[in-house]
């Protein structure tokens, strides 16, 4: 009886080993290729239990069907207008076709060897054709580096596909300028902005002065109006006060001339005034009246006003010789 349980045990190992050198199981992330004696014969795209000849008839390799991301070397390369950057880029691939990726790499680092140079050699001739300013720069239009990646990325993806890689998008990491370059790429940078902003600054000042003198003209021409209305509400103005003279002087000529010379006196006498005028001139007319009714002035009498004082004419009063003068002290 215990006998009989080793030969069943012996058995059951001998299934699972063969068991095993037969089936095998295929991962949903991987694809598995049959070879046999080394050559492959067929490759095994889907999920599953699959068998195969024991070794070493057939064996199989497995490879991974997912997106992988291969992150390169720092790489320096040239623009077309002969300015140094540095660039870091990343590439994005799977393997499309199992049997050819086998027979020409046959492994994921030599893969990656081979894609490095590929997507450098294309992505250094790409970005030989462009300016700098097309790579790095704030306005929108002018960005040329999305269409140069896409490029890249269709340019790489035809040479890998005869090793059964497809290259499905390239992007950059880092775009920099050499250390060694750095000091004289930001002092350009600073003189360009400097210049732009004494452009800008320039433009500023000319458009303050076509403003300033905007406004000056402006000013001067409603200052002219004002003056031009002004000189003209005046003289209306005289002409209704000459004409208000005239029908004052028209009514009472005696009364209006007796305002005027009082309005005379206002303007040229006072406490500190001393007049030398003849005994005859019209301005010691009223001087000399009693007080009365401004309406009916009396004719000028002989005696001389409270407030004037009669004396002899001497040479330096300024009246002629021989006639009597005046001298009035207000």
């Amino acid at each position: 009886m215990k006998r009989r349980n080793v030969v069943l045990l012996i058995a059951m190992a001998v299934l699972i080993v063969a068991a095993n050198l037969v089936f095998f199981v295929v991962d949903e992330t991987e694809y598995a290729v049959v070879t046999q004696f080394g050559e492959p014969i067929r490759a095994i795209t889907t999920p599953g239990l699959r068998w195969k000849w024991p070794e070493p008839v057939q064996g199989v390799q497995f490879f991974n069907n997912r997106l992988l991301v291969y992150n390169p070397e720092k790489i320096e390369f040239l623009t077309s207008d002969k300015k140094n950057i540095v660039v870091e880029n990343y590439v994005a691939w799977r393997i499309a076709e199992p049997i050819l990726f086998l027979k020409s790499l046959r492994e994921q680092s030599r893969a990656e060897t081979r894609l490095a140079d590929v997507v450098a050699s294309e992505l250094g001739t790409a970005l030989g054709r462009q300016e700098l300013s097309a790579l790095v720069t704030t306005e929108a239009g002018a960005m040329r580096l999305p269409q140069v990646l896409e490029e890249v990325t269709r340019r790489s993806d035809a040479q890998t596909q005869q090793y059964g890689m497809r290259v499905v998008d390239v992007r950059l990491k880092l775009l920099n300028f050499p250390e060694k370059n750095k000091v004289s790429v930001f002092s350009r940078m600073k003189s360009e902005r400097e210049r732009q902003a004494r452009k800008y600054r320039s433009e500023g000042a000319e458009e303050a002065a076509k403003i300033r003198a905007e406004a000056e003209r402006e000013q001067k021409v409603i200052l002219s109006e004002a003056y031009m209305k002004a000189e003209k509400l005046k003289g209306e103005g005289d002409a209704q006060a000459i004409k208000i003279y005239a029908d004052a002087y028209g009514q009472d000529p005696r009364f209006y001339k007796f305002l005027r010379t009082l309005e005379s006196y206002q303007k040229f006498m006072d406490e500190k005034t001393t007049l030398i005028l003849p005994a005859t001139s019209e301005l010691l007319k009223y001087l000399n009246e009693g007080q009365g009714a401004p309406g009916a002035v009396p004719a000028p009498r002989p005696a001389a006003a409270p407030t004037a004082t009669s004396e002899p004419a001497s040479p330096t009063s300024g009246a002629p010789t021989g006639s009597p003068g005046r001298e009035v002290k207000r």
